[in-house]
């Protein structure tokens, strides 16, 4: 008894009961006949929403205030200037990773530097970046899209056991993600800052420290998943980025980090990154557009904040 119980008080949980009921819905209204490409379709392009989710979530976890509106243009970027730089050579594939994770880290200095130095709201500051950011992407593609190397290509549109190789790397992505946060002093640092900045600095947490790292992260993970992205979908272009400053918002409320900070939750990007993913799927199915997607996402944001805030008026 004690067990499912404890299993339903798990933030989590509802996020994967939601994708399950909408699974089972798609797979009803079709009859069945798309079980196995559904399954893989789901887990191929969640898999991008989780790895832009996890550092997003880092950021929001820092508390109230701090979110990352630069990971669209930093996808661009990657995926531009990576596939730019490889010119189609299999040889190139890891120089251009590097690339990739170097850009990140430019960008997250880059975004800390404007909430820092100049103190401005982390908001205003990454969107400025953005701007920047995305003008540079634009400067560099000049029209022109980019083959990524064959052997890369192949890796990012195949699977492995019947696993999309891209939700393999964002499983590896997000172990690596728990044990940051569970694990490791830096983890206990971001949960204590989130939950009051204040006394974080009192008990001698290097509150600037932690917090430019976090920034930096988010856009390494931006970066990574563009270079992702970019050639999965063989190759890069200028609005490549541009669903993914909802989604990577969406999955991190929907799957259950706490909007205020001080506490995060890993499993729940996946449920609500699936989640999302079938939704879509069931109104392109149904026939909706883009902009009732769009409605649809913003109530479902609403809704989750509004249940999370009755859930902690109870406690």
């Amino acid at each position: 008894m004690n067990a499912p119980r404890t299993l339903l008080a798990k933030p989590w949980i509802w996020s994967f009961v939601a994708t399950a009921a909408v699974w089972i819905i798609t797979i009803l209204f079709t009859g069945g006949a798309s079980t196995v490409g559904l399954s893989q379709a789901a887990l191929t392009f969640a898999a991008f929403s989780v790895i832009v989710g996890i550092g997003q979530m880092f950021v929001i976890t820092l508390g109230p205030g701090n979110i990352d509106l630069s990971v669209p243009s930093t996808m661009t970027l990657s995926g531009t200037l990576a596939l730019k730089l490889m010119d189609v050579q299999d040889s190139m594939i890891a120089v251009g990773l590097l690339l990739a994770i170097v850009l990140g880290l430019l960008v997250g200095i880059g975004n800390y530097a404007l909430i820092k130095l100049l103190r401005i709201p982390p908001i205003i500051a990454t969107l400025s970046m953005s701007f920047v950011i995305q003008s540079t992407a634009i400067w560099a593609n000049r029209g022109l899209r980019i083959k990524p190397p064959e052997t890369l290509a192949n890796f990012t549109t195949s699977s492995l056991v019947g696993i999309p190789n891209i939700a393999l790397v964002a499983l590896i992505l997000s172990a690596l993600a728990w044990v940051l946060l569970e694990k490791s002093i830096y983890g206990r640092w971001i949960s204590a800052i989130g939950q009051s900045t204040f006394a974080a600095r009192m008990t001698g947490i290097p509150v600037d420290g932690t917090r430019f790292i976090t920034y930096a992260l988010c856009a390494v993970l931006a970066s990574i998943c563009g270079y992702l992205l970019a050639s999965f979908s063989g190759g890069a272009a200028l609005n490549m980025g541009a669903e993914y400053l909802l989604m990577s918002i969406a999955v991190v409320v929907i799957g259950g980090t706490a909007v205020a900070g001080g506490n995060s939750n890993i499993p729940g990007i996946w449920g609500a990154s699936l989640f999302m993913f079938l939704v879509v799927s069931m109104l392109n199915t149904y026939g909706f557009g883009a902009g009732f997607r769009l409605i649809l996402t913003g109530l479902i944001i609403i809704a989750v904040i509004l249940a999370a805030g009755g859930r902690q008026s109870t406690r």
